[in-house]
């Protein structure tokens, strides 16, 4: 799936410079998303392919790292992430982002690709693989 890179672009400079709130719902529910940091990177792939037969990977992605201190998430997260699961769902990210001097809400919907757990967190990896803006 294709993103919009200017919209990316414009979504990291705004959330260097302003540090904006992210929420992430999960199962309808939501919790508060902190520490996130977005960037585009390469993945440990020689060309485009499909991914364990579930979701296609480009050569470079937006990724998106986030911690979510409430572990009760945890047990919503596991049909969400790929690996036990063929099919795994989108997790979807609200915040704000300025664009043409105003400030609105986007969408940010990702795909979960690793998550590391310590005794009061939950750090997700995640790859952007869409944005909508409302």
């Amino acid at each position: 799936m294709s993103v919009d890179s200017s919209l990316l672009e414009n979504l990291m400079q705004y959330s260097l410079v302003h540090s904006p709130k992210f929420t992430i719902l999960v199962n309808d529910r939501i919790f508060s998303l902190m520490d996130v940091s977005i960037a585009n990177s390469s993945i440990p792939v020689n060309e485009p392919t499909t991914r364990g037969g579930v979701y296609f990977s480009e050569k470079f992605a937006y990724k998106m790292k986030g911690v979510i201190n409430d572990l009760s998430v945890i047990p919503l997260l596991t049909k969400k992430m790929l690996g036990p699961n063929t099919e795994f769902g989108e997790l979807k990210i609200s915040s704000q982002i300025e664009s043409n001097g105003k400030i609105v809400p986007i969408d940010i919907f990702t795909n979960l690709t690793n998550s590391v757990q310590t005794p009061n967190s939950i750090e997700l990896s995640m790859i952007i693989v869409e944005l909508k803006l409302l």
